[in-house]
């Protein structure tokens, strides 16, 4: 056996749940859902790679309050997204360039295969909490504010 060749694996079996906890998201922040019940700040891991929105937040076991994923899709177009290997309830906030919401698909089923289409094209999509969106007043029309976002 090589001397360090232990610490060093022990270091790395104690870092590996923090690095598999923080996800792959490229950049953590805030945003803020406006609707008519006011302002609400979220706080979001972007998915802005190709890779980063393809795992999401897949294999999660829970998301905490106030929190989600922001999807850039670099573009505005038709997306479709589902919960494969998704283990929680999500609502997905369909949102076009300029942060207005187009669609909210609520509570969608944890593990389904189905797809949920954005159904207008769009540039973003959050993803919260399911019943999140019906708490803070959600509606299509209502704003989403981000430093990605320019109205």
């Amino acid at each position: 056996m090589v001397s360090g060749v232990t610490p060093f694996l022990r270091a790395v079996a104690l870092t590996l749940p923090v690095v598999l906890t923080l996800g792959t998201a490229a950049q953590a922040d805030t945003a803020t859902l406006v609707t008519a019940s006011g302002s609400h700040a979220i706080e979001v891991e972007v998915a802005a790679t190709p890779k980063e929105r393809e795992i999401g937040l897949m294999n999660r076991e829970s998301l905490a309050d106030d929190t989600g994923m922001l999807f850039d899709f670099r573009e505005s177009r038709p997306v479709s997204m589902w919960m494969k290997n998704t283990l929680i309830p999500l609502d997905m906030l369909f949102i076009d360039k300029t942060g207005t919401i187009v669609r909210i698909a609520r509570n969608a089923k944890p593990h389904s295969l189905e797809t949920i289409p954005s159904g207008k094209p769009v540039r973003y999509v959050l993803e919260i909490n399911g019943g999140a969106a019906a708490g803070y007043g959600a509606k299509a029309g209502d704003r989403l504010e981000h430093p990605l976002i320019k109205p």
